[in-house]
């Protein structure tokens, strides 16, 4: 009886374990910006912030935001919230208005 039972553990936690890689989270954005930056597909985020920083004619940058391939970079002028999208070879996608 306990031969049974010790096998029937065996069997449970082997099922348990190939289910647990169905179970894991997804990569989240930034797991896949750094891959996406390791295998060259992308800019670092410091390189893509100096090549656009030059079109924001001195308004203050407050920081990026990761969404899939784009990183929204948020800029302020004048009171105003300016959204800028950069795909990962550094160009304008969408800018809000100013």
């Amino acid at each position: 009886m306990t031969q049974f039972r010790t096998l029937l553990l065996a069997a449970a936690f082997a099922a348990g374990l190939s289910g647990a890689p169905a179970l894991a989270d997804p990569p989240r954005d930034a797991d896949k910006a750094f891959e996406n930056t390791r295998k060259g597909r992308s800019m670092p985020l410091p390189q893509l912030e100096r090549r656009v920083m030059p079109f924001m004619g001195g308004a203050d940058y407050l920081g990026p935001e990761l969404n899939g391939g784009v990183t929204r970079m948020k800029f302020m002028r004048n009171g105003r919230v300016i959204w800028v999208d950069v795909d990962g070879q550094g160009r304008i996608v969408r800018r809000s208005r100013n």
